[in-house]
């Protein structure tokens, strides 16, 4: 039996859990010293109750997420609007040398997901829903995988595997990038950019420090400009779809986001752009809080616990060469400074999560350390465009095999 809740109440429940997660973070030290996004720890605990109130009622608590598949959208739109040529003229050889990294990771951790098939006795092909398609890719290329693999191997639990794997690597990619950057950051010595504007969130305030007024005027103007973003991203989104290609929407809505912010301000000079603003800082941090948050607390950690140890072997497997590929190899290849550092708690987030985690991640770190645009502008790209691609090439052959 399941409890629906609608709408209106998850969004609603979403603002909610991100205060919990923000008073979870101030009072227990291993959260705020380890930059745990405060919705990732709001977001645990609720997913945590409705776990026990399945196991004393038996009934699930389901809930209706149209709103935050538009925070989401919403949230990529101000990362469009943020970012600038100059930046990403001066990331070209950073992005490429991250998709290059990633694409290797992407084999490295089907390789993993294999090793777990072998020792637990499981069609090969599985290997993708225990590493790549599930991790990586993320619920929605676990979801398309899981009854293909089902049909080849006639493994009937591919898909429960799969959406298990995807909802526990969420949580671990939320749980272990702000450490690691923490620990990077620490044993090199690493501090932000003095002078760099945040693109994701503004900076934690010191106590007694006044906080900067956002005009709502400003406000409004940031929304228009995402809006703006969103509305021509929805139609390019339909014209690449007519073409037989498929990117999520909030990939062409970021893609005009840079677009316009790279044009309109040189076409209307006069014209006050939002790009660089407190205002569009602050809609990022709200999209994304709250959209982490309802992804957070709609978990089903149920569903974790009826597939059991093989599960939770594997997946401990991937954390730690998550962590050894990102110390060793990641953080050392992309420069080993503070942007570096940063993009390892963002490498984290996606590699065993998703795009919106790794973002929180950054966002997290940054706000405690100190601003890091140029991180911003290249993780989206690799993880939220160029990855999706290559694993679809990567995937098919794991299955082939």
């Amino acid at each position: 039996m399941q409890i629906l809740v609608p709408a209106f109440v998850a969004v609603t429940l979403g603002f909610i859990v991100f205060f919990l997660g923000a008073f979870l973070t101030r009072r227990v030290a291993f959260l705020k010293n380890y930059n745990i996004p405060e919705p990732v720890s709001g977001g645990l605990a609720v997913a945590f109750a409705t776990w026990g109130f399945f196991q004393f009622t038996g009934k699930q608590i389901v809930f209706d997420l149209q709103v935050r598949d538009y925070l989401l959208v919403l949230f990529f739109s101000t990362i469009g609007l943020n970012a600038r040529v100059t930046d990403l003229i001066k990331g070209g050889r950073l992005l490429l040398v991250l998709l290059f990294l990633t694409v290797g990771f992407m084999l490295l951790q089907n390789v993993v997901g294999l090793i777990g098939t072998l020792l637990f006795d499981l069609p090969t092909a599985v290997s993708v829903l225990l590493g790549s398609a599930a991790l990586i890719g993320g619920h929605g290329t676990a979801i398309a995988w899981g009854p293909q693999i089902e049909d080849l191997t006639g493994f009937a639990a591919a898909d429960e595997v799969g959406i298990a794997a995807a909802t526990l690597g969420l949580v671990l990619a939320a749980l272990v990038g702000g450490p690691i950057a923490k620990r990077l950051i620490d044993r090199h010595g690493l501090k932000g950019e003095a002078d760099a504007d945040p693109i994701v969130g503004l900076q934690y305030e010191e106590e007694g420090e006044p906080a900067d007024v956002v005009d709502h005027v400003n406000l409004m103007r940031a929304m228009l400009a995402a809006h703006t973003a969103i509305f021509f991203g929805y139609f390019a989104h339909l014209t690449i779809g007519e073409m037989g290609v498929k990117l999520p929407l909030f990939v062409p809505c970021l893609l005009v986001g840079i677009l316009m912010s790279n044009t309109i301000p040189f076409v209307f000079p006069k014209l006050i752009w939002p790009t660089g603003s407190r205002s569009l800082a602050v809609l990022s941090d709200y999209s994304l809080s709250v959209f982490l948050a309802m992804s957070l607390m709609s978990m089903q950690l149920w569903t974790l616990a009826e597939l059991g140890g093989p599960l939770l072997i594997v997946l401990a497997l991937q954390v730690v060469v998550t962590v050894c590929f990102i110390g060793f190899v990641v953080f050392r290849a992309i420069g080993s400074d503070y942007t570096a550092a940063v993009l390892s708690a963002g490498f984290a987030g996606f590699a065993l999560g998703a795009t919106p985690t790794a973002i929180a991640n950054m966002s997290s770190v940054t706000k405690r350390y100190g601003a890091a645009p140029l991180a911003f502008i290249v993780l989206p790209l690799v993880s939220a465009f160029f990855v999706d691609l290559a694993n679809a090439f990567i995937i098919q052959f794991f299955v082939g095999m």
